[in-house]
C-alpha cells in the first residue's frame, strides 16, 4: 500500500547551552557509536515545537494538555452563560467524568485549604482541543436544565445517548497539536489518539563533554569595603552540533484530523496546513533550558526534507562513528560530508532512487553546507513550506 511519509533531517550547531537538563541539572547525554553524546530529548523538542504552534496556527486548532482541565472547561461554560459561575466547575467535572471515565476531584494535597477554594483536577494531564472543550460545554449547559442544576446533569448523563454524545465530543474535531503527537487517556482507552509524528532525541554528531561554569553573584547594597560575593554556584553546559530527525504519518494524520474537516475546505486543506505548520515549528523551534543563561538562540544550518511513499529512514546511522573535528575546527562541515556521502548510498542499496514517487529538497546555509547540494532542489525556508505542503495536498488529491 503507498504510504505518504514526510522525513525531516536537520544539522543545528548549538553554542554551549543546557537544553534539556536531568534530574541534577546536568544536560542530557546518551552513548551511540561507543562515545558520549550531546542529547535532547525527544519530549524536549516536541514541547518546543508545541509552543511555536501558538505562533503559527489560530488558537480554536491548537488544545490544551492540562490536569486542570475541569477549570478550562468552567471557563468556556461561563463564557456562555455568566449566570452559571457557581455551579460551572462541579457541571465541568461531572461532563468529564462521563466523557472520558476520569475521576474529577481535589487532589489531596489541596484538601486542607481552609477556604475550600481548591478545584477538582484529573490524576493524569488530560488533553483536549479546545473544540472540544466547547463542545462538552453546550452538553454541560443542555444537560444542567433552566434549574442549571448540578444534580440535573447527572440524571442527564444516566441516559446512554446522551453518555455517548459526551465521549463522542472529546473523539471528534482534533486540534492539529493532539493529531501529531497523540493523547492517551488512561481510563478510556479507545479515547486514545495514535501519534502521526515520531520525534527522535537529538544527537551530537560527535563526542561531547559536560563542563561546568563557576559563576558569583554580588550584593547590590555592598559596600566596597565588604569583600566578597552574595551567592556563588555552579552550573553544567555542553556545545554540539546535532542530528535531529522527525517523521510525519500523513495518512495517519488525515484519519485523526478527519472528523474536524470543514464543509468549506477540500479534504487536503487541514492536512496539508498542520503540515507545513509541524515542518516550520519543528525546523525554527528550540527548547528554552537555561535560554537566559546562555543566550543560545541558534536555527539549523541545514535541512533534509523527504517525501516517501513506503516507511520512515533516518540518516543517523551516518554518525555512528563520531565526526572528527575538521583542520580549522568545527563539525558542521564534516557532517554534511558524512550525509552526503551516506544517503545516496542508503537509497541505492534499498532501490529509494527508483521510486519517482520520492521527492526531496534540501535547505541549507553557508558553505559548510555545500556537500548537500546534489541531494535535492535548494530551497529557501519558505519555498520548501509551500513545495512541501503542494506535495501533500497532491498526494492526498490523487488518493481521494
Amino acid at each position: 500500500m503507498t504510504r505518504t511519509i514526510l522525513d525531516i533531517h536537520i544539522l543545528q550547531t548549538v553554542p554551549p547551552s543546557n537544553l534539556n537538563r536531568d534530574d541534577t541539572g546536568t544536560p542530557k547525554s546518551a552513548y551511540f557509536g561507543g562515545v558520549r553524546r550531546a542529547r535532547v530529548s525527544s519530549q524536549a523538542w516536541k514541547r518546543a515545537t508545541r509552543k511555536a504552534f501558538n505562533e503559527l496556527l489560530p488558537p480554536e486548532e491548537l488544545g490544551v494538555r492540562t490536569k486542570k482541565v475541569a477549570e478550562a472547561l468552567a471557563e468556556r461554560i461561563i463564557a456562555r452563560d455568566k449566570s452559571m459561575e457557581s455551579v460551572a466547575v462541579d457541571l465541568a467535572a461531572k461532563i468529564l467524568k462521563a466523557a472520558t471515565g476520569s475521576d474529577i476531584t481535589v487532589p489531596k494535597r489541596k484538601e486542607k485549604n481552609e477556604d475550600g477554594s481548591a478545584a477538582p483536577e484529573s490524576s493524569y494531564l488530560m488533553f483536549l482541543s479546545r473544540r472540544q472543550l466547547d463542545a462538552l460545554a453546550e452538553l454541560a449547559i443542555t444537560g444542567s436544565g433552566p434549574g442549571k442544576d448540578v444534580k440535573a446533569l447527572e440524571e442527564h448523563l444516566k441516559n446512554k445517548e446522551n453518555k455517548a454524545r459526551a465521549r463522542e465530543a472529546v473523539d471528534t474535531r482534533h486540534s492539529v497539536d493532539i493529531a501529531l503527537f497523540g493523547r492517551m487517556v488512561a481510563d478510556s482507552a479507545d479515547l486514545n489518539v495514535e501519534a502521526a509524528t515520531q520525534v527522535a532525541h537529538a544527537l551530537s554528531v560527535h563526542k561531547s563533554e559536560i563542563e561546568s561554569d563557576y559563576y558569583t553573584a554580588v550584593d547590590d547594597r555592598n559596600k566596597d569595603e565588604e569583600t566578597g560575593a552574595g551567592m556563588i554556584g555552579t552550573i553544567d553546559f555542553n556545545s554540539a552540533t546535532l542530528y535531529r530527525y522527525a517523521a510525519v504519518d500523513v495518512d495517519e494524520l488525515r484519519r485523526n484530523l478527519g472528523a474536524g474537516l470543514r464543509e468549506d475546505e477540500s479534504p487536503g486543506t487541514p492536512v496539508e496546513k498542520a503540515v507545513t505548520a509541524f515542518l516550520e515549528a519543528f525546523i525554527t523551534s528550540l527548547p528554552t533550558g537555561k535560554i537566559n543563561t546562555f543566550g543560545n538562540h541558534t536555527l539549523p544550518s541545514a535541512v533534509i526534507v523527504k517525501v516517501r511513499d513506503r516507511r520512515p529512514v533516518s540518516f543517523i546511522g551516518a554518525f555512528e562513528k563520531p565526526v572528527q573535528k575538521s583542520e580549522e575546527g568545527g563539525f558542521l562541515e564534516q557532517s554534511c560530508r558524512r550525509l552526503a556521502a551516506h544517503v545516496p548510498e542508503l537509497e541505492k542499496q534499498y532501490g529509494l532512487t527508483k521510486k519517482d514517487s520520492d521527492r526531496g529538497w534540501v535547505f541549507r546555509v553557508g558553505e559548510d553546507t555545500k556537500a548537500l547540494a546534489d541531494l535535492g532542489p535548494g530551497v529557501t525556508l519558505e519555498e520548501l513550506l509551500e513545495e512541501v505542503g503542494a506535495e501533500v495536498a497532491r498526494r492526498l488529491g490523487s488518493d481521494a
